[in-house]
């Protein structure tokens, strides 16, 4: 571990850990003339009150923005991109450096969450991950949301967050400027235990951000210097697609785009040819769509079906009206079961955990649906019992999922502090089961 990383035990100035915690309860009860408020730091203390002024909750996670493909096609063309290499280097020259790094937008969207896993999993729990909002607005103060609001580098320790599910970690962040005009465009936020918000730990992101300022204006002059290029023409973005099938037997499909949004319910069966066709984008011969869709060969129930389909699509979305031979979708079709996966990917259990409504098409009798319906739940029950924290577990083990799995239940109480109030209905719980 670098030295920039030393543990340290770094108190915040002014406050005790209880007096933060009971000045923070009393302002999100409603009491914000509590003379308490008066011992806070002013920095935390205002970003507070913005974040009540703007009804953010005092729990819960950060809402999730952008998709896996909209997270790479962003980042990808971002300013930030091409100085990556830099903050790794600078930031997390090894790989169990007790911290997480994050880079993201003006907008306080995370970009790349980097650094060591084990920290990545446990803050993954409370939706520190790429693609989500932590402006303040999103879940009130936070370095990275705050550093951007203040346009400043700021640390915060462990009870200032505002949100209850953050007081366990501090950061600091540093905004990052467009080296010439001055715009915010990103923000540099190290995250972790006490090591994470020392004096050096401030230091060295500010230095970081000013050196990827510099790197920018570098290459900016570079390009200039080179030949000139005829620029692309613009064109019009393409609508998002979105096709609602978690707990849910007639399946939403939304269209957003630049005129608004639309949502239309399918019919059953409609619902199940277009999940098997977002699952297989490769595309599917007629045999064998109608085998994941009726369950043997039906080519001639699905053709009409088929037709009627198209027919819908073009009034709501005439974009996604399959081809043939083989039928495929002429665009990706993103489903809320794929977004699910896509966040324990991520390491974000405890956001696709509240992203799981339910079962796929849970009424659908249809082959492929089956298989998808499994492979999805599959999917979320390992992932949770071979990485999630205990509070997660016990959040899965409360759904309709996990309030009969013997494994979840186990583990859980396995993982709980000897003294846990929680054991015992864990106990109850599992005795019944097993009798």
């Amino acid at each position: 571990m670098p030295s920039s990383w030393s543990p340290r035990r770094e108190v915040s100035p002014e406050n005790s850990r209880l007096l933060i915690e009971r000045a923070h309860e009393e302002l999100v009860g409603g009491n914000t003339a509590d003379p308490r408020l008066g011992d806070i730091r002013p920095l935390v203390r205002d970003s507070w009150r913005r974040s009540l002024a703007l009804l953010v909750g005092a729990e819960g996670l950060p809402p999730l923005e952008l998709t896996a493909e909209e997270l790479e096609a962003y980042r990808s063309a971002h300013p930030l991109a091409g100085a990556m290499d830099m903050v790794r280097a600078l930031l997390l020259p090894e790989a169990d450096s007790g911290v997480v790094v994050a880079v993201g937008d003006a907008a306080g969207r995370l970009l790349w969450v980097e650094g060591d896993r084990g920290v990545r999993t446990l803050t993954g729990d409370m939706g520190f991950v790429a693609g989500a909002n932590w402006s303040e607005e999103a879940v009130g103060t936070s370095a990275p949301g705050t550093a951007l609001t203040l346009d400043r580098s700021v640390q915060i320790h462990g009870a200032e967050h505002y949100n209850r599910l953050v007081q366990s970690w501090s950061c600091t962040a540093a905004p990052v400027h467009d080296p010439e005009t001055r715009r915010l465009i990103g923000v540099i936020d190290v995250t972790g235990g006490s090591e994470a918000v020392t004096p050096q730990a401030q230091l060295l992101v500010d230095a970081t951000a000013r050196a990827i300022e510099g790197e920018l204006l570098v290459a900016r002059l570079r390009a200039r210097a080179a030949p000139t290029r005829r620029r692309p023409v613009a064109v019009r973005a393409p609508d998002t697609t979105t096709l609602r099938v978690l707990g849910r037997d007639r399946a939403l499909l939304e269209v957003a785009g630049p005129d608004g949004e639309t949502v239309t319910e399918l019919t059953a069966r409609h619902a199940e040819i277009l999940l098997m066709l977002a699952v297989h984008r490769q595309g599917l011969s007629a045999e064998r769509l109608g085998e994941l869709v009726y369950g043997d060969d039906a080519v001639d129930t699905l053709r009409p079906e088929l037709v009627r389909l198209r027919r819908a699509l073009e009034a709501v979305a005439p974009h996604l009206v399959p081809a043939s031979r083989p039928y495929r979708l002429p665009v990706k079709l993103e489903t809320d079961a794929h977004h699910v996966v896509s966040l324990l990917d991520r390491g974000a259990h405890r956001v696709a955990l509240a992203a799981y409504r339910g079962p796929v098409l849970p009424d659908s009798v249809a082959p492929g649906v089956e298989e998808f319906r499994a492979t999805v739940r599959g999917a979320l029950r390992e992932a949770l019992l071979a990485e999630a924290s205990v509070d997660v577990l016990l959040a899965y083990a409360d759904t309709a999922e996990g309030t009969d799995d013997r494994e979840a239940l186990g583990l859980a109480l396995r993982m709980l502090p000897a003294r846990s109030p929680k054991r015992a209905g864990l106990v109850a719980r599992i005795a019944a089961l097993e009798g």
